[in-house]
């Protein structure tokens, strides 16, 4: 498991990010146009790539890609 593939991921789900422009240091949240629809996106992507559960509560409480990668890589 790699950032940069999960990053990768995160911008071909999501249209409003231009691909190469979202960081590990980035917080999501200050996406122009970021809504709970994205929220969603996310923990759809991450339960059909990794096979693992994240919550509502989980993606509250990361502030960067890195904080959201970190959960993931820590259930897989």
């Amino acid at each position: 498991m790699d950032i940069g593939d999960f990053i990768k991921k995160i911008e071909n789900e999501i249209e409003e990010i231009t691909p190469g422009v979202l960081k590990a240091d980035t917080n999501y949240r200050n996406i122009p146009g970021w809504s709970s629809m994205h929220a969603l996106i996310i923990i759809a992507l991450i339960d059909t790539e990794y096979n693992v559960t994240i919550t509502g509560s989980d993606i509250r409480s990361c502030q960067t890609v890195n904080d959201l990668f970190t959960i993931v890589k820590s259930r897989v």
